[in-house]
Formats: C-alpha cells, structure tokens, sequence
C-alpha cells in the first residue's frame, strides 16, 4: 500500500516541466560569465531577466537585460506533450530554438552553420536549482556531440 501512495506522488515529466516554469516567474539578477575554450572566465556581466505567464501553464515569455553589452533579448518557454521548448531572439534578429525532453534540465539547439562554416550546436542545462536561485551553463560542440566546450555561465538570484 505504501508503494502504491508513493507511486501516485511522483509528477509527470510534463508536470515537472510546468512547475519549473511557474517557479522561475518574476523578476531575477543574473551574473553572466563567458568562458574560455578552457572554461576560464573571459568577461562578467551583471542584468536582468523577467518572467510572466504569457498562457499559464502552457507558454512563459521572459526578457534578458544586459546593460553593459546593450544587450536585450526575449526569452519563449513551451511546454506540449512531447518535449519542452525555449526560443531566443536577439538584437541581431537570430532566432534559437532549443529543444528538450520534458522533466529534464537540458535543452539543445539543432545543429547550424556557423559564419566559418563549422556544424554547431549549443546546449544549455539548468543546475543546483532552488527556490531563490538556479544556474544555467551553455556548452558548444563542433564535433557532433563528441566534445562540449564552455560558453557561458549564469547564476539567477531572485530579485522579487
């Protein structure tokens, strides 16, 4: 019987996905890190992202702050019944779509053609999440997933 109460307990990978979405909502100061092929820190920057219901519980739309980049981006979150996904677009108009399973942290970006000609792709993967702060770490390969190297780190601080 108590196997059966504790099975019952446990969410779903969509309910998951959609907690994650209601529990990042609101206003958060961002430390953004962007890191050498080596993972050491190139440059640190200080900004904002905010978080709101654009359909609850389906569709969260967010906006990222960077002043001293002059940097403004808006950030999409979809949860369906197959995956979750996250679409960026920035002042330079290049729109990301990252893809991942639901329940989990990591989201990755179909492969692309860099400017050099390089097969890309990114992968970003949510870590030590709490209720007032989480990180967030964006890697690259060039290898199809062979290697990943650093691109950046976030630290998120709820401001609200």
């Amino acid at each position: 019987m108590w196997l059966l109460c504790l099975f019952l307990q446990v969410p779903s990978p969509k309910e998951s996905s959609v907690q994650e979405l209601r529990d990042v909502v609101g206003t958060w100061q961002v430390t953004t890190e962007f890191l050498n092929g080596d993972g050491s820190v190139a440059a640190t920057f200080q900004g904002t992202y905010e978080f709101e219901w654009v359909i609850e519980d389906h569709v969260l739309s967010g906006k990222t702050s960077i002043p001293e980049l002059e940097m403004v981006s808006a950030i999409l979150f979809y949860v369906n019944e197959r995956d979750i996904q996250m679409v960026s677009v920035g002042k330079d108009g290049k729109l990301w779509i990252m893809t991942g399973p639901l329940g989990g942290d990591t989201r990755m970006t179909e492969p692309y053609q860099s400017e050099d000609g390089t097969t890309r792709q990114l992968r970003f993967t949510r870590f030590n999440v709490t209720a007032d702060q989480f990180e967030s770490r964006m890697e690259i390969t060039s290898d199809g997933g062979n290697t990943w190297l650093p691109g950046n780190h976030q630290v998120f601080k709820r401001a609200d």
